[in-house]
């Protein structure tokens, strides 16, 4: 009696274990695609917050759009980061450098957080730099912070990577994107996009008609989603920003249904390379430090498997020994 008490203790450490070590295994796979939640949260506060929190927007203009009389939009849609700074994050030199409902005359977030620190961006946001600029009546301090994460650790300036006349996609791989879009995008938006059709500008649109004519929005709502709908998040599958660029160039040739416009565009302009906050280690500490910490990351997945392995055996040796007696 007391070695099959004693089994079925070790049939519960193993089972326990096991549990212990799926989670483990989860957690590592999250850190190995980079998965932030803080990220995630932060590009949909961008995109548009008060959708992202279900709250309704403020009334009238924001205080700083009155400062600009190029752009004719007003109301909810001034609230939103992104009328301002771009959906490239370069503002007015970018690529929505003209255009009465696109330039507003606003810079980028792109280069200014490079050389900001988030504690510097939470203040900008919150108006201790500029009182017409304060989100804090509206964003929690997590809110701000999340936000203030995602401008300085997850902007990508894709303009180098499209064709400032016909918005295509430089040096993409279609088929990969092919094959990414029919993995994940297909069973809701249909295999030629058609599927779901949403507002884009003012009409009926589908994937195809964003890819050509947004490029730069359909790569932030790719990688990071749209306010308030339950889609798959580049971001959080683990794309590169080349696999979402692939994507974006196969999304492309579907159908749109409208000739592709030069709005916006950014003319005969070719953008010099800018540098990227976030991403991989660009210099030898950096380097040193990623690699402790997936050493360490490593030896924390050993200590588990080595205690599960350890269960595995003692429940073999009790039921050999339960055999014998």
């Amino acid at each position: 009696m007391k070695s099959k008490g004693l089994i079925k203790a070790g049939l519960l450490f193993l089972v326990v274990g096991l549990v212990v070590l799926v989670g483990w295994m989860e957690q590592v796979q999250a850190r190995a695609l980079g998965q932030d939640s803080d990220v995630t949260r932060g590009a949909l506060l961008y995109d548009n917050w008060y959708a992202a929190l279900g709250v309704q927007p403020p009334q009238g203009n924001m205080p700083i759009w009155d400062r600009q009389t190029t752009n004719t939009r007003s109301g909810a849609e001034t609230w939103r980061c992104v009328s301002c700074h771009g959906w490239d994050y370069q503002g007015k030199d970018g690529a929505y450098r003209e255009g009465s409902d696109r330039y507003t005359g606003f810079p980028g977030v792109f280069p200014a957080v490079t050389q900001s620190t988030e504690e510097d961006i939470v203040a900008t946001l919150s108006g201790k730099k500029d009182p017409q600029h304060d989100f804090s009546p509206y964003l929690s301090e997590s809110d701000l912070k999340a936000l203030a994460h995602f401008l300085k650790t997850a902007l990508i300036n894709d303009n180098e990577y499209i064709d400032p006349k016909t918005f295509k996609v430089l040096g993409g791989d279609s088929a990969s994107g092919k094959a990414l879009y029919e993995a994940q995008c297909a069973r809701c938006h249909g295999e030629d996009g058609t599927t779901l059709r949403f507002r884009f500008e003012g009409r009926d649109a589908t994937l195809g008609t964003l890819a050509q004519l947004d490029p730069w929005r359909f790569l932030h709502k790719t990688r990071f989603g749209t306010p308030g709908t339950e889609m798959v998040i580049g971001y959080e599958l683990g794309w590169t920003a080349q696999q979402g660029r692939d994507v974006l160039l196969y999304a492309q040739s579907l159908p749109s249904g409208m000739e592709v416009q030069q709005s916006p565009s950014l003319g005969e302009a070719t953008p010099a390379p800018a540098a990227q906050p976030g991403g991989p280690a660009r210099n030898v500490l950096t380097g040193v430090l990623t690699a402790f910490g997936a050493l360490f990351t490593g030896l924390g997945f050993a200590l588990v498997l080595g205690v599960f392995l350890i269960g595995v055996i003692f429940v073999i040796v009790w039921v050999i020994r339960g055999k014998k007696q």
